[in-house]
């Protein structure tokens, strides 16, 4: 079965397991999170649940996002996220899901909004080459270069690398391991480190097919 969760990265820490080996970990705030909507094959064409995390006050939520809410009879809730599971029979509106769905040893990918580094250049975004230092190089040596053609077609084609905003944008962690669960404060620790800052909001899901 699938399983999945919303979290929020705590941050990064180090443990030691039983032969004294140092293992680097990120810690997670997973849930709790409540069912707030339930889709099955027969009626969506799929099987999925969305979830809701981290309690809102109603007003800070548009009248859309309040009804619908208010239609599965829980609390209003500042993020939802639909999972698309192969089997929904054990969930039903209004269950609450917490960190203690995964164990010690389950393999998950991990969703998150890196972390924005602005407006940066072709080296730092792309791993591009610098010019040679030599004399004469004038003040161009971290530049992007020539572009292309000239008259015909007379522009640059997209998808070329070049200087731009970098991060802030949707990235997935495969097959991290999961090193320690405590359900008592809803704290997952994962080896590795994950995509986004403190605080940010991460989607868990377990790996259904390991790397």
């Amino acid at each position: 079965m699938v399983k999945a969760i919303i979290g929020k990265k705590a941050g990064m820490t180090q443990i030691f397991d039983e032969n004294g080996k140092v293992i680097p970990v990120t810690v997670i705030e997973a849930g709790p999170c409540v069912v707030v909507q339930k889709k099955t094959e027969e009626n969506d064409g799929y099987d999925s649940v969305q979830l809701g995390f981290s309690d809102v006050k109603e007003r800070k939520l548009t009248k859309p996002q309040l009804g619908h809410i208010k239609k599965a009879g829980v609390s209003a809730k500042r993020y939802l996220k639909e999972f698309r599971l192969n089997d929904t029979s054990a969930l039903n509106v209004g269950d609450e899901i917490k960190a203690d769905v995964f164990a010690e040893g389950d393999k998950v990918d991990i969703t998150g909004i890196s972390r924005g580094k602005g407006f940066s250049g072709v080296i730092k975004r792309h791993g591009a080459s610098r010019t040679a230092t030599s004399h004469g190089g004038g003040p161009v040596h971290r530049h992007a270069g020539s572009m292309g053609a000239g008259s015909d077609p007379a522009r640059i084609f997209k998808g070329k690398m070049g200087a731009g905003q970098m991060g802030a944008e949707q990235v997935t962690v495969q097959c991290l391991t999961i090193v320690k669960v405590d359900p008592d404060t809803n704290m997952i620790a994962v080896k590795g480190a994950i995509p986004g800052p403190k605080g940010g909001i991460v989607y868990l899901k377990n790996t259904v097919k390991n790397i």
